[in-house]
């Protein structure tokens, strides 16, 4: 755990003014391209160059189950995330599509899927088993994860994010797939933000009106039971609620910011583990861009708290990855425009007129 403890790398003031001063000498009226100029402004100063780029796109989706699943809190049995996994790894699911038609690089890592995952002959350089355990506890009747198993669950998402450093990604994006996770998501960010469990908890998979009560019932249980012995420790909070692939997530966030790897952050759930990496290291927040805003009620919470604007409210709720996928065509499109257009002496416009 030693790692946790290194710092992020700071922005490059540089490269964000010269990417600034570009923005003032393109041929357009200033702040015309509205937040694409400041999307390209971010990038250049996360990247040190004047021109950012976001050509090379690492995907790695992290598979867990989760001991509360027990609770009927989801509307699919568990042996649904092994399923994925499989459809993810056959080229069939939706973040398998996003990720070819983006070029990017998707990579599969089980950190504890409770059911064996058959992995098709053909997908084996994708896939990656570190699985902690056949799923977490259930947290109703004490910590989801031991210390050594968070610890192990978070290593998993410092190794992701180094081979997609050591591969030259310039952009990272986190997915999850885990039957019960937005109640383990909902149950930390409600002890993170003391928020109540009313207000962070949605239908998931498809829970009807009855279903998300009860998910709130369990999920006011867990507050109840675990909100003393985390309070103040998020990473606690995370041992004690959260799952294994969430604690994956919250690794790759911190250690994104430690290599200095520009992350586009999903939904929901990773909006829940970049909370947690930013109350842990608040640095984080430097690194991250959030690619929308979910269907799932409580992700506006989690985006406040995170003091994120998301780029895209396109009602999706899929997970996988898939609402930040579907936002990388906007940054590539703000470097594009950021790196291609004349200037004013470029195009023979004097002073701008």
């Amino acid at each position: 755990m030693d790692w946790l403890d290194q710092p992020a790398q700071l922005l490059d003031p540089a490269a964000a003014q010269a990417a600034a001063e570009r923005q003032g000498r393109l041929t357009k009226p200033p702040g015309a391209l509205g937040q694409l100029e400041h999307l390209a402004v971010r990038l250049a100063a996360m990247q040190g160059r004047t021109c950012p780029a976001v050509d090379r796109v690492a995907i790695t989706v992290f598979a867990a189950d989760h001991g509360i699943a027990a609770a009927g809190v989801s509307a699919f049995p568990q042996s649904v995330t092994a399923a994925m996994v499989r459809n993810f790894l056959s080229g069939g699911a939706a973040i398998s599509v996003a990720a070819r038609s983006l070029g990017a690089k998707l990579s599969i890592v089980d950190v504890g899927v409770a059911h064996a995952v058959e992995v098709p002959t053909d997908a084996v350089a994708h896939f990656h088993q570190r699985a902690v355990a056949a799923g977490t506890a259930d947290s109703r009747s004490g910590p989801a994860m031991r210390p050594e198993q968070c610890a192990q669950a978070l290593d998993a998402g410092r190794a992701s994010v180094d081979e997609a450093v050591n591969n030259d990604a310039q952009l990272y994006i986190g997915g999850e797939m885990g039957i019960a996770n937005t109640t383990a998501a909902a149950a930390l960010a409600c002890l993170v933000t003391g928020a109540p469990a009313t207000r962070l908890c949605g239908p998931g998979t498809g829970l009807d009106a009855a279903g998300v009560a009860h998910k709130v019932e369990v999920v006011d249980a867990l507050i109840h039971q675990h909100a003393a012995a985390s309070a103040g420790d998020a990473l606690e909070a995370l041992r004690r609620v959260g799952g294994f692939e969430i604690a994956a997530l919250v690794g790759a966030l911190l250690r994104c910011a430690q290599r200095g790897l520009p992350v586009l952050v999903d939904g929901f759930i990773v909006s829940v583990a970049a909370l947690v990496a930013q109350r842990i290291c608040p640095e984080v927040a430097d690194w991250c861009f959030y690619g929308h805003q979910s269907a799932e009620p409580g992700h506006r919470h989690v985006l406040d708290a995170c003091g994120a604007q998301p780029l895209l409210a396109l009602d999706m709720r899929l997970g996988e990855g898939t609402g930040a996928a579907v936002a990388v065509p906007l940054l590539r499109l703000a470097c594009d425009l950021h790196a291609d257009m004349a200037t004013f002496d470029e195009a023979g416009v004097a002073d701008g007129q």
